[in-house]
């Protein structure tokens, strides 16, 4: 069986990729404790190259990472890809972003738009990236969280198509909406190809 690691220290990430890749045969596992790489790039796709890339070396096996973030319109696109940084932990970082909001004069839903990317990167156990590409799920920033479920933004980040905010989504649900799925669903035969 393939080992895939998942290039990330977030325990959520990759328990969501878990998920996402367990009807496939992988071998997901997490990175190494306390591996961290530093995020240099100035776009998603450029840091998920990074981590992708230096996981798989680290590891001598087939690494895929992702970064993602939360872009917020009304907010210049902020967090973008700071928004693990944004503060020091989820809730923080959720009252920080409503505090802006509301700072910002944001408060009817059409001025609170936003959307969620992924940057996907997959690298062979040398290092070299094979594959990448970038999911979308656009959204609202409501103006309170709702729903015990996911992590980071989801409980204020609304989907209108389902109605429901990341957090009250069953993972079924997400999976098939989430700028991860979405991201991990256009490449996922073309993977599948490179891990057999």
């Amino acid at each position: 069986m393939t080992t895939l690691v998942i290039a990330s220290g977030n325990t959520g990430k990759v328990r969501e990729f878990a998920a996402l890749l367990a009807q496939l045969g992988i071998d997901v596992q997490p990175q190494p404790d306390g591996f961290e790489v530093e995020e240099t790039s100035s776009t998603f796709a450029g840091n998920a190259r990074l981590k992708a890339e230096a996981v798989a070396r680290a590891t001598g096996h087939w690494a895929l990472a992702d970064d993602s973030g939360l872009s917020v319109d009304a907010l210049g696109g902020a967090p973008g890809i700071h928004s693990a940084r944004y503060a020091d932990s989820d809730a923080a970082r959720i009252q920080r972003l409503l505090h802006e909001l509301n700072e910002a004069g944001a408060h009817d839903p059409a001025h609170r738009s936003a959307r969620f990317t992924a940057a996907l990167a997959l690298a062979d156990p040398s290092g070299t990236v094979v594959l990448e590409v970038e999911g979308l799920c656009p959204g609202q920033i409501l103006e309170a969280p709702r729903g015990e479920g996911g992590f980071g933004y989801d409980p204020v980040f609304f989907v209108p198509e389902a109605g429901l905010t990341f957090a009250e989504m069953p993972h079924s649900q997400k999976a098939l909406l989430g700028h991860r799925g979405r991201a991990l669903g256009s490449i996922k035969k073309e993977m599948l190809s490179y891990l057999d």
